[in-house]
C-alpha cells in the first residue's frame, strides 16, 4: 500500500477483518492501535513509497503484525517525556504486544510485534 497516512486505515480493517475472520474479535482494539503506530512510524520516518502490512497466526495463541517498508534505518525506542506529543509508538507497541523487534532485507526492513490470543 502507499506509504502515506490514509494507509494506517486501510491497516486497520485489514487486521480487523483478518482477527474476526479467525474468531478472535476481542483482539482487534489492541491490534489495530499497534498496526496504526507501525504504520504511522514508517510514514513519518521513512522515504519510502510503499509498505507491506501483513498478519499471521505463527501458533495458535499468537497473532503477529508485520510492516515492511523500503528503510534501512531500525526503529528507536526512546521513552517520551511526560508533556510529549510524539514519540510514543513504538513504547505503545511495547506494552501491548508480548514482544516485537525488526529484520533487516538488503532492501529495507520489517518492523513486527506478536499479541497474544486471549484464551477463554
Amino acid at each position: 500500500m502507499p506509504c502515506e497516512p490514509e494507509s494506517a486505515r486501510r491497516a486497520r480493517l485489514l487486521i480487523s477483518a483478518a482477527l474476526n475472520t479467525w474468531g478472535i474479535g476481542d483482539l482487534v482494539d489492541t491490534a489495530t492501535l499497534v498496526v496504526s503506530e507501525l504504520v504511522g512510524n514508517s510514514v513519518q520516518h521513512t522515504p519510502c513509497r510503499l509498505l507491506r502490512v501483513t498478519v499471521s497466526r505463527p501458533a495458535p495463541h499468537c497473532v503477529k503484525i508485520a510492516v515492511t517498508d523500503q528503510s534501512r534505518t531500525v526503529p528507536d525506542m526512546t521513552s517520551p517525556a511526560d508533556e510529549a506529543e510524539e514519540g510514543r509508538g513504538l513504547f505503545l507497541v511495547d506494552v501491548l504486544s508480548v514482544r516485537w523487534g525488526y529484520d533487516r532485507h538488503g532492501w529495507g526492513k520489517t518492523v513486527w510485534a506478536e499479541l497474544e490470543v486471549p484464551t477463554c
